[in-house]
């Protein structure tokens, strides 16, 4: 779950989420497919390149009631 703003700035990034991700999966240079994006400040940059998805980890755990 990416989030929608950069913690240190606000400014929003949530929606460059999927096509950055697409790309770089690809096989894009990750620090190319920012500048394409047009990130320029190092804490959004840094919100991208640290980002560790681990919903789908979290999603396989039995549900406890």
């Amino acid at each position: 779950m990416f989030p929608v703003r950069c913690f240190t700035c606000g400014a929003p990034i949530g929606h460059l989420w999927e096509e950055y991700i697409k790309r770089v999966r690809a096989g894009e240079d990750p620090g190319k497919v920012l500048d394409d994006l047009g990130v320029k400040r190092y804490c959004c940059r840094r919100m991208f390149l640290s980002h560790a998805d681990i919903v789908y980890e979290i999603l396989n755990f039995p549900k406890v009631s």
